[in-house]
């Protein structure tokens, strides 16, 4: 049996932000892993100061999709843009654009997409889209309805990502400390909730691949800001401490084993 996994995201970068280094691990393994970004990122920001330039501005879809041919190839996985227009934050969101399209608009060229792939497993955001960007929240309602759209049997698993949870960053935080080093992390738990709201059924180890995941998201310059506390904690402090990406699974149709999984394909191989 081929196993394919497909990875759903709104904007290019997000796949390398959010379970790269799960992507990167099972691409390895022989999975065919294919990427679906539903939009170019056209109306995004600037978030690397040495990029934030005037030329750079004016060719931002061809950047986005250079960035993200660089960052696919990196991780070793497929990438297919679905063809939706960003919609950025700025409101009155602009006609036409991905958030304002009917869900049944937005969902057909993921829908053709899966029909093609026939991917047994599909990541993707959770109700809240991880964070409330509308393109977020829009891929959520899409991949969601799609997955149920496909029928066949085939997808079998749909997860979402609970990586970057509140639980990740404290126990960064405090590893850091107890190792004597400093912390950035501070500000980040300060504007998180208290609590994380999504159960963690399935980590994924993937530690060896943390260097891979952190080579695909520089690959996207102009959306990295290298001063970010992400870059900052030592990566030999989160293999020992949190070596997994969590998922949480959100619909099967295939038996799994009790507690924690290990694998995305648990009840498929």
């Amino acid at each position: 049996m081929t196993l394919r996994l497909l990875s759903v995201h709104a904007h290019p970068d997000d796949e390398s932000s959010k379970g790269a280094a799960t992507l990167a691990r099972y691409a390895a393994e022989g999975v065919d892993v294919l990427v679906a970004t539903c939009t170019g990122g056209e109306r995004g920001d600037v978030l690397n100061p040495a990029l934030d330039r005037p030329e750079v501005w004016a060719d931002l879809t061809a950047v986005r999709r250079r960035e993200m041919a660089a960052a696919a190839e990196i991780l070793g996985v497929r990438q297919r843009f679905l063809g939706h227009v960003d919609s950025g934050l700025r409101e009155p969101l602009p006609d036409g654009c991905f958030a304002r399209l009917s869900i049944e608009d937005a969902m057909r060229p993921l829908v053709e997409l899966m029909r093609e792939f026939r991917p047994q497993v599909v990541i993707t955001y959770d109700e809240t889209g991880g964070y409330p960007h509308p393109d977020h929240i829009r891929t959520h309602e899409v991949t969601r309805a799609a997955f149920e759209a496909v029928g066949n049997g085939e997808p079998r698993k749909l997860y979402y990502q609970a990586t970057l949870s509140r639980a990740w960053f404290q126990a960064m935080h405090d590893a850091t400390l107890a190792a004597g080093q400093e912390s950035l992390m501070g500000p980040v738990l300060e504007e998180l909730p208290p609590t994380d709201g999504l159960a963690v059924t399935t980590k994924i180890r993937c530690e060896q691949y943390f260097d891979v995941r952190d080579q695909a998201l520089r690959a996207h310059v102009s959306q990295s800001d290298p001063a970010h506390p992400f870059f900052a904690h030592s990566r030999d402090v989160e293999r020992a401490t949190w070596p997994f990406e969590d998922y949480h699974l959100a619909a099967t149709n295939v038996p799994t084993t009790p507690g924690i999984e290990d694998d995305l394909f648990d009840g498929i191989r």
